[in-house]
């Protein structure tokens, strides 16, 4: 039999409600989900990778489809590594759309067995970016309304 491994990858910071909605939508055409969280040495992060990690482990606890891993290099290597054949990417508006078609036509070109599935979010999580919830923690703000229960900053 082989497993529908989905791998989303991201740095996750941090993770937000729109995360969370394209997983638990996604959830529905993968026997498993890996949370790739991504290092990237040349980027500064407003949360370590400890805590990004622990808040989704947290968040998915009672989920058995869903895995949460850290990974360095091409998505597409560590999908071959661990035997996935599917990249899930969310989608909150056509600028997202462009970038995303770029990275997954390369992603393409770099693998031709590795398909990237897009999940569209919904309008209400469309305006929510961890660039932002990163800006608004960075200033004092309440970002509980757009990330998930139990990420506390």
């Amino acid at each position: 039999m082989n497993d529908k491994i989905a791998v989303f990858p991201g740095s996750f910071s941090p993770f937000t409600l729109g995360h969370q909605y394209v997983i638990n939508r996604a959830m529905a055409l993968f026997d498993k989900i890996i949370i790739a969280v991504g290092s990237n040495s040349s980027k500064e992060y407003y949360f370590t990778e400890e805590q990004r990690i622990q808040w989704m482990e947290d968040i998915f606890k009672d989920e058995p489809k869903v895995e949460i891993r850290k990974y360095e290099g091409l998505t597409v290597d560590f999908c071959k590594s661990i035997g996935a054949n599917f990249i899930l990417r969310g989608l909150r508006n056509s600028k997202d759309f462009n970038y995303e078609k770029e990275i997954a036509q390369v992603n393409q070109t770099l693998n031709e067995e590795i398909e990237t599935i897009f999940i569209i979010t919904s309008s209400e999580y469309s305006h929510i970016s961890s660039t932002l919830v990163r800006e608004v923690a960075k200033n004092g703000g309440d970002i509980s309304k757009f990330v998930p229960k139990g990420i506390k900053i």
